[in-house]
């Protein structure tokens, strides 16, 4: 009995409901298996979810396959959020070549770019801080379309990540200037980089001022924003006044505000009332997540509670995937206070912990055991860095390898030089600590053999 044919409209069901990229690809090539198939009539809908799958999945080169293949139907042409997709997808991956050509191609699957595709475009450009491409892309956006309240968002949040109050002023003021009316997103970046950038005072006045001129009133965000500025300059009292104020304009109090509270009491000595802290987050129906978790372990680290802190750490890893934000945190407190060997136990333990050290992982523990003297366990870590294709803070290294001069352990800098080669990571500064010391020391190895060492690809 031959089996029954599968409609378009039935292959976008099948998609749909397929989680393995790889099979979804598989059914889309080859809808219906026929020693003599048909052309197969495909959807509009297909073609977006199976680049939406393959996106997701970051298989590129497949998911390119589709898009040439899409270019070729005539029976439809393709919608602009198609190309949107696309795009994020290698913004995300840090992709901006592929972002910036998937953007030229648009015109050629007769589709025309409007300000969502520029703006998209942008926005990936900024998860790859591209900045001075994102500067080229606005300057020609008039060729497509006239930028809108979104694109000078994104250009504000380009100021915000480079922590340039001057070009987030300039922003607005061209916001203006235009007759585009700013919104909350607005003037939350523009508050948020003027926190950042202990501005509070201009802060401050932004927030009366775009409730007072432009009716838009702040949101959590804003709130949020302002509560970390102060927290960071030590005005306690006036972070607290500021979530009464939310309370009585009945402002949503998230968990981002709740984490900076706590932080602020654990800062200001007041960790007693920190239990408070989370008790109104219970009564107001806010759930915990990883930045509560992480602002409490950071709290009782500092408070030297480090049995607390491991406490906190077991209730997150029960409701949620191992966050390494937590164990960075703990391991950065076992270092400040002197506790290596329970820092490198507690790193060793992440992998059982179903936790991969990140860079700044690894960062941290180099630094601490550099701080403890404890260079040959230094040494090591820097090994295991390099080899996971991570690399040492510069002023890190150099404090590293002027100890081991200093101290002429040639024996061990051969070894740290050999790891730093490994990764390309000697650069002119290292040759002039280093060569002195070779030439005053036949002891680690003859000139040759160091600059072939130093010149290491």
């Amino acid at each position: 009995m031959a089996k029954q044919k599968i409609s378009p409209f039935r292959l976008s069901s099948l998609l749909r409901l397929q989680k393995d990229p790889n099979l979804a690809l598989q059914l889309f090539l080859n809808p219906n298996p026929d020693p003599n198939p048909k052309p197969f009539r495909y959807s509009l809908l297909s073609y977006d979810l199976i680049i939406t799958k393959l996106g997701r999945a970051k298989m590129f080169d497949q998911m390119e396959q589709i898009v040439e293949q899409l270019k070729v139907e005539t029976r439809f042409v393709p919608t602009e959020i198609i190309f949107c997709n696309i795009i994020t997808f290698y913004g995300r991956a840090r992709l901006p070549n592929r972002a910036l050509n998937t953007f030229d191609q648009i015109p050629s699957f007769r589709c025309q770019r409007t300000a969502k595709s520029v703006n998209t475009l942008l926005n990936a450009l900024l998860s790859c801080r591209e900045f001075e491409r994102m500067r080229e892309v606005f300057v020609g956006m008039g060729r497509f379309a006239a930028p809108d309240v979104c694109t000078y968002n994104i250009l504000m949040n380009a100021s915000c990540l480079r922590d340039d109050v001057g070009g987030a002023w300039k922003v607005f003021d061209e916001m203006r200037k235009r007759g585009i009316r700013p919104n909350t997103v607005t003037f939350g970046t523009l508050i948020k980089v003027l926190c950042e950038n202990n501005k509070l005072e201009e802060a401050f006045r932004v927030k009366e001022d775009m409730g007072r001129d432009f009716r838009v009133k702040p949101n959590t965000f804003v709130y949020a924003s302002l509560m970390k500025g102060l927290y960071k300059a030590n005005e306690f009292d006036l972070a607290f006044k500021l979530k009464d104020e939310m309370l009585e304009r009945k402002i949503e109090l998230d968990s981002r505000v709740y984490s900076t509270l706590i932080s602020a009491f654990f800062k200001a000595g007041r960790k007693g009332d920190v239990i408070g802290v989370l008790e109104e987050m219970k009564e107001n129906g806010c759930k915990p997540d990883t930045v509560t978790y992480n602002a409490l372990i950071h709290g009782y680290c500092q408070e030297k509670n480090f049995e607390a802190a491991f406490g906190v750490l077991s209730e997150l890893e029960k409701e949620f995937k191992p966050d390494v934000t937590s164990y960075n945190v703990i391991i950065g407190g076992f270092c400040k206070e002197g506790k290596l060997r329970e820092a490198n136990e507690f790193f060793e333990d992440m992998p059982r912990r179903k936790c991969a050290p990140d860079v700044v992982t690894y960062r941290t523990l180099f630094d601490g055991l550099c701080d403890g003297m404890q260079l040959k366990e230094a040494a090591l870590i820097l090994d295991e860095m390099v080899f996971k294709g991570y690399s040492p803070r510069t002023e890190s290294i150099m404090k590293f390898i002027d100890e081991l001069c200093q101290g002429g352990n040639l024996k061990l800098l051969w070894t740290v030089l050999n790891s730093l080669a490994k990764g390309n990571l000697i650069d002119v500064v290292t040759w002039r600590m280093v060569v002195p010391l070779v030439c005053q020391n036949n002891k680690l190895l003859n000139a040759s053999e160091l600059v072939e060492t130093l010149l290491m690809p």
